[in-house]
């Protein structure tokens, strides 16, 4: 006869919500060695490794992953009871709305204009394809900066809702004047405009164009934009307000470190029903922002973590996180930019850009040279750095530093862009 096992671990007998103690962060951001000394503690990654990646992934800090975790655990714990809202001292929606406010509070919207999505490309799509005001043989407008799927949502338009796509290119080099040059000529030249995606910060080459003036010059000839600041949130210090933009998606486990999986929307208050609920969703009523977005069983836990999340990243300061982002970039752009051929896709203006850069090699032309340079970084010097395509002037290779990278990582991708310099010439 056997025995149960007495490996079965007990259930806590106190399932006591979690609770984090103050992050406190009182290290000096200015100076750049000493930034780098305080940051890279908070992290526990995989060193063998330089990831430059930061666009796809941020990384939770260790004191974000311990609230993951023990979030994660609580939920699990009191499963269905937390649920179905039943949770005693702790109901779901209740808590839930403490992470809407957190992010309401760190964009300067109120609680009533944010609903949490599972990642901005999810927000996106719930933007996009439910923008209601769209008629048939209206145009929407995008760029060769903008994102994949975010295109991909806007092509969607023209099947299910007979739109008119208009894509263009923006020139380059991308300065402020040529980048509001083109916005404006494509709108002058699409009098049925009705709507513009516009990319916050580009995961293709980090250009960051003048939200504010060109959301101001579509509002004037009528067109609404969607903001993609799945890039931006955690990484350029912004509000709503700042950027104009009556629709926002964005990410939230990207530069805010959060855990995977989160993200939101942001609609202004008086255009709430100018995006239609999610196909037709009416768990929530249509004057509740959540019912624009999809409401099927998700990581609670993820969604719960979001406010420590925020706490770290403004006890570290947005400021003087983006500026030190901005070191990491300028370090290593610093240091190769006088390499004979090396093409640095931004040119070096204020504002136009933050830690997101590409560049190419010399000689180097399609996709297939690009993603030659990636695999070879990785192989023979455990870099990763990522190729990638959709620019009208051709593939880059795309570095994202992260708080966790340090410049002894960032001299390895520097001798290894010296030593490859050749590779196409």
């Amino acid at each position: 006869m056997s025995r149960r096992s007495d490996a079965t671990p007990p259930v806590d007998a106190a399932l006591s919500w979690p609770q984090e103690p103050p992050f406190h962060f009182s290290h000096d951001m200015g100076e750049f060695d000493a930034a780098q000394a305080a940051l890279m503690p908070l992290y526990r990654v995989n060193r063998d490794f330089a990831t430059f990646d930061a666009a796809y992934y941020g990384v939770m800090t260790q004191p974000v992953q311990a609230a993951y975790e023990a979030r994660s655990h609580w939920v699990n714990q009191n499963h269905a009871l937390f649920l179905r809202n039943a949770a005693p001292g702790h109901p779901r929606d209740v808590e839930l709305d403490m992470s809407r406010a957190a992010v309401a509070n760190l964009l300067g919207a109120s609680t009533q204009e944010i609903a949490l999505a599972g990642g901005g490309t999810e927000a996106l799509y719930a933007l996009i394809a439910n923008y209601a005001l769209l008629q048939p043989g209206d145009a929407v407008i995008y760029a060769d900066v903008d994102y994949d799927e975010m295109q991909f949502a806007c092509d969607y338009l023209e099947k299910s809702r007979g739109a008119r796509i208009v894509r263009f290119s923006l020139p380059e080099p991308h300065t402020e004047a040529n980048i509001l040059a083109a916005y404006d000529k494509i709108l002058k030249e699409t009098p049925r405009a009705k709507l513009l995606l516009l990319t916050h910060l580009s995961n293709r080459n980090g250009l960051v164009p003048p939200v504010r003036a060109i959301v101001d010059m579509a509002r004037a000839r009528g067109v609404d934009t969607i903001l993609d600041s799945a890039q931006a949130v955690g990484h350029l210090p912004f509000t709503v307000e700042d950027s104009g933009a009556d629709f926002i998606g964005f990410s939230l486990h990207k530069w805010l470190a959060a855990p995977l999986g989160t993200g939101g929307i942001y609609i202004r208050k008086n255009r709430l029903q100018d995006i239609s609920p999610w196909l037709g969703n009416r768990i929530h009523g249509p004057e509740d922002i959540r019912a624009r977005i999809p409401t099927g069983t998700v990581d609670f836990a993820a969604r719960l973590t979001v406010p420590r999340a925020i706490e770290v990243h403004e006890a570290i300061g947005g400021a003087a996180k983006y500026q030190h982002l901005l070191r990491l970039r300028n370090y290593w752009i610093d240091r190769v930019r006088d390499i004979r051929g090396l093409e640095m896709l931004l040119p070096d203006e204020p504002d136009r850009h933050g830690a997101v850069a590409g560049f190419r090699l010399p000689g180097m032309k399609g996709p297939d040279d690009a993603k030659k340079a990636a695999a070879l970084f990785l192989g023979k010097y455990k870099l990763l750095i990522v190729a990638k395509a959709g620019l009208a002037s051709g593939p880059v290779l795309r570095v994202t530093p992260a708080l966790f990278n340090s410049s002894a990582e960032l001299d390895r991708l520097v001798s290894a862009i010296q030593t490859e310099r050749g590779l196409f010439s």
